[in-house]
């Protein structure tokens, strides 16, 4: 079991949870992700680590309930605990394995588009710790649903927060402050963009014009977390890819995100998961990359 040390809503169907976990704790970095499981007969449910304390021993999740399990899971009180969680799991971010001194050069834009922020803001930290420099703009639909502003506040070099409806900070979308950035003489060497695929999508078309080289963390389309179950496969520069085993982080300018959105949509019925493994065949599953799918 996985002591919930502390519980508490975010926004509206959007809740933190502080957990026990010293094994994950011990071994995570930004970008990685973990399985949860509420209770022994619940689904298992992937979560970006949000944020983690190795000297108490814990990992930061926030969940989104979108569905019965992560209704379940959002009920979880403080002193409660979870079933189990396994991690981390995926990929690091590779700026942290970057050569110090050519990232200290460097200046980042991180882009958070709602629930993306969980997972950005380990990253920003990290930037902060190390004393690299990192601007980061922070979009959702209203003031309600803006979280994390004052940790993200007090890691960022400077904080932008958007509202597609401008009930707070700038009115528009996340690409608009990235073009206004850009205008008002702000020069980027990269950006991170996390956030639902619609936004990731046009942030990099964007940047693929001003040239900002992109990276995208495709945890919106993972499902077992495993790559068994064939809902993350993606193409990326030609290749197929799962995001849980080989990202979930992916050069942003190289994803075919048409395709990763429509493919997505489809397997959320069982007809479409059918047809999906029929077209793709060996391909339609990764991780132990020999399972032969649904064979």
């Amino acid at each position: 079991m996985y002591d919930i040390l502390r519980a508490e809503k975010l926004a509206e169907n959007i809740y933190l949870f502080d957990v026990k976990a010293p094994l994950v704790s011990r071994k995570c970095l930004p970008g990685q992700f973990v399985i949860v499981k509420t209770d022994e007969k619940s689904e298992r449910i992937p979560l970006t680590i949000c944020d983690y304390d190795r000297e108490k021993e814990t990992v930061t999740l926030v969940v989104q309930v979108v569905g019965a399990s992560s209704f379940r899971m959002a009920q979880l009180k403080t002193g409660e605990a979870f079933a189990d969680i396994v991690g981390p799991l995926g990929r690091a971010s590779e700026f942290i394995s970057e050569d110090p001194e050519t990232l200290s050069k460097k200046k980042v834009l991180f882009v958070a588009g709602g629930l993306g922020t969980a997972p950005v803001y380990p990253q920003v930290k990290w930037f902060h710790e190390n004393g690299f420099h990192a601007d980061a703009i922070v979009g959702a639909k209203t003031k309600d649903l803006v979280i994390m502003e004052k940790e993200m506040s007090e890691v960022a070099e400077n904080l932008y927060i958007t509202t597609d409806d401008g009930t707070y900070g700038r009115h528009g979308m996340v690409t608009q402050v990235i073009s206004d950035l850009v205008a008002e003489g702000k020069q980027y060497d990269a950006c991170v963009a996390i956030g639902p695929m619609i936004m990731m999508k046009f942030v990099c078309k964007l940047t693929k014009e001003l040239g900002i080289p992109t990276i995208v963390s495709m945890n919106p389309i993972m499902v077992d977390g495993t790559g068994m179950c064939g809902a993350c496969r993606l193409t990326v520069d030609g290749q197929v890819k799962f995001a849980c085993v080989d990202g979930p982080e992916f050069d942003g300018h190289k994803v075919d995100f048409d395709e990763a959105m429509k493919r997505s949509a489809m397997y959320k019925t069982e007809e479409g998961r059918a047809f999906l493994a029929a077209k793709e065949g060996d391909t339609h599953h990764g991780g132990c990359g020999n399972c032969g799918g649904d064979k």
